[in-house]
């Protein structure tokens, strides 16, 4: 008898979990290529913390980027090069830890891949392994093949970026839109076909001309996310801190602010504080 209740229980605990498994379907880079082939568009935010990353998992995000703007949001750098490696693999293992849909990709950041493809692939497995993440991202076009090469034979995906790339800022030495000159557009272009025939899965094209947007991705098999791109991507990423509006001094054209959550937070800061400061906080109903 007590062995038929164990039996049962096991049957009814799979079943339960077969269940929950079934109700979300998750995203992978083989589901993002059969959206681009439907004409669907893909939605991509970024995501450092676990309490974020489960919002916008539940919200039915399709990818969660891991971005080293983290440098810029969570640390206040000016810029996206002072962050490690390490400081990645810890954003990315707390978002890792709160999704069960999302796909969750994570830059390399800078210093960690560019000019030794060794170097690149143990810092992608570093990634892979300790955070758990599905694959990386990387800046660049040509000067970054052997990277990406050696990379996705390992068999980790790798996304490509193309266009505006922050962690060439002092190169460029402006956030002005690239390519719009003949030359520029033409290796753009080039760069975005070598991604795609080494085997990158997707391309983020950031600050490029509309019209160029349009020629990138119907050019490619594979899917383009744009930001500042235009809409002839084949999805779209945002910042989630400027697209809720916890940070107030970044207000670029591209930028759609759908709250104005540094006003609202700081009116409830203030409230608290107008609360203690009034005794009114902890009521009678608030304490034990």
């Amino acid at each position: 008898m007590l062995g038929g209740r164990r039996v049962g229980y096991f049957f009814k605990a799979k079943n339960c979990l077969m269940s929950v498994h079934n109700e979300v379907k998750r995203i992978t880079t083989h589901v993002l290529q059969a959206m681009k082939s439907k004409g669907e568009k893909i939605a991509m935010l970024t995501g450092y913390d676990y309490s974020m990353a489960r919002i916008l998992d539940e919200a039915g995000i399709d990818i969660i980027l891991v971005g080293d703007s983290a440098s810029n949001v969570m640390a206040g750098h000016e810029t996206t090069l002072p962050i490690t490696l390490d400081e990645m693999i810890y954003h990315a293992s707390a978002v890792v830890r709160a999704v069960r849909r999302a796909l969750v990709i994570v830059d390399l950041p800078f210093g960690s891949y560019q000019g030794n493809s060794r170097l690149a692939l143990e810092s992608t497995i570093r990634i892979m392994k300790e955070s758990g993440a599905h694959g990386v991202k990387m800046e660049g076009g040509s000067e970054i093949q052997e990277s990406v090469k050696r990379i996705l034979s390992a068999g980790v995906p790798v996304m490509g970026h193309l266009g505006h790339t922050p962690q060439s800022i002092y190169k460029f030495g402006t956030y002005t839109v690239r390519a719009k000159e003949e030359a520029e557009a033409q290796k753009l272009m080039e760069d975005a076909a070598l991604l795609q025939e080494l085997g990158c899965f997707a391309i983020v094209l950031e600050k490029i001309p509309a019209k160029l947007t349009k020629q990138v991705s119907e050019s490619l098999v594979i899917p383009t996310i744009g930001i500042g791109a235009g809409k002839h991507a084949n999805g779209q990423v945002l910042v989630t801190h400027d697209m809720l509006g916890i940070t107030k001094d970044f207000q670029p054209r591209f930028l759609r602010r759908y709250l104005e959550l540094f006003d609202l937070v700081k009116e409830a800061t203030q409230a608290y504080i107008r609360d203690v400061r009034n005794k009114d906080f902890p009521n009678e109903q608030e304490q034990y």
